[in-house]
């Protein structure tokens, strides 16, 4: 009897988890990588300020005042040199990225909860509730973000508290385009009319079936958002209408400056570059996360 060839069972294929994937993706993405580790040491400096930070960044020490930085012939004991208050230059850069980060992180997310609110309302539902998002998307791009801003924080003065909301009711429109014209696309996925038919609730289709397919846009917008939102107070602080001193702020700190931009220009070269690396890196990061998330797998 001849011996019958037995079949054997190919082996079962490994399965990659998404978040290996995701990761991966992420790891040999270039621009990613540079905007993330960029961030990521600004975000982990500003937690780390009590102990980064060799002098108090409030502390005055006018005998002290207008000490060059190293890379300018000065000492070693002010790694950045002094104010003109004699405050050590180097530990109010560390906190001021602190408030840069906070203040951008905060009004982004205040931004992302009104505008994806809207956005998400207005593709979903569609006639005169999206009407309505739409008219109050417009009335809101016809006022002037900085000249609103600017107003606002001279009416009510200027803090932190004050800056971060005016920040955050004022950058919410790009959320809403994006967020309507995305959840426009998913509303005629076949999984949406599958939900309805099983009989979800709207507000279960749109947390469970919508939000988390239009995650990829609203996490750039938020970084796009953020970057605006820290250039803004940078704005408002170089004008005196933001932050206000004696706390630290990049801004703040580039406006002190320029009275002596003839004689000491690098009082504002130093926050100025910090606050450019810090944009770009914030942008590099953003286009990052839309390449490695998008479904065409960009690279």
């Amino acid at each position: 009897m001849s011996d019958i060839p037995m079949n054997h069972a190919a082996p079962a294929s490994k399965i990659v988890s998404p978040s290996r994937v995701l990761t991966a993706k992420a790891l040999r993405h270039r621009s990613f990588m540079l905007g993330f580790c960029v961030v990521g040491t600004v975000a982990l400096v500003a937690l780390l300020a009590p102990w980064l930070a060799p002098y108090d960044p409030y502390k005055q020490d006018l005998l002290a005042r207008m000490a060059r930085p190293v890379f300018m012939g000065g000492e070693w004991k002010h790694i950045l040199g002094t104010d003109a208050l004699g405050r050590d230059y180097l530990s109010r850069m560390i906190y001021g990225a602190r408030v840069s980060l906070m203040i951008g992180f905060v009004a982004a997310m205040i931004s992302a909860v009104i505008g994806t609110t809207l956005g998400i309302l207005g593709g979903f539902f569609g006639g005169k509730v999206d009407a309505v998002v739409m008219f109050i998307v417009s009335v809101r791009l016809a006022l002037p973000a900085t000249l609103v801003a600017l107003a606002v924080v001279a009416l009510f003065g200027g803090s932190l508290t004050v800056v971060v909301l005016v920040l955050g009711f004022l950058l919410w429109d790009r959320f809403a385009v994006v967020m309507r014209s995305a959840t426009m696309q998913v509303r005629q996925m076949d999984y949406i009319a599958a939900a309805e038919v099983l009989g979800a609730s709207v507000a279960r289709i749109l947390w469970k079936d919508v939000l988390p397919n239009v995650l990829n846009a609203l996490i750039v917008i938020i970084t796009l958002e953020m970057a605006h939102a820290i250039i803004l107070e940078a704005a408002l602080s170089f004008l005196g209408l933001g932050v206000q001193p004696p706390t630290p702020s990049w801004g703040l700190m580039i406006s002190e400056g320029k009275e002596m931009l003839l004689f000491e220009s690098w009082l504002i070269t130093i926050p100025g570059l910090a606050l450019f690396v810090l944009l770009l890196a914030i942008n590099i990061l953003g286009d990052g996360i839309r390449d490695i998330t998008a479904p065409e797998g960009r690279n």
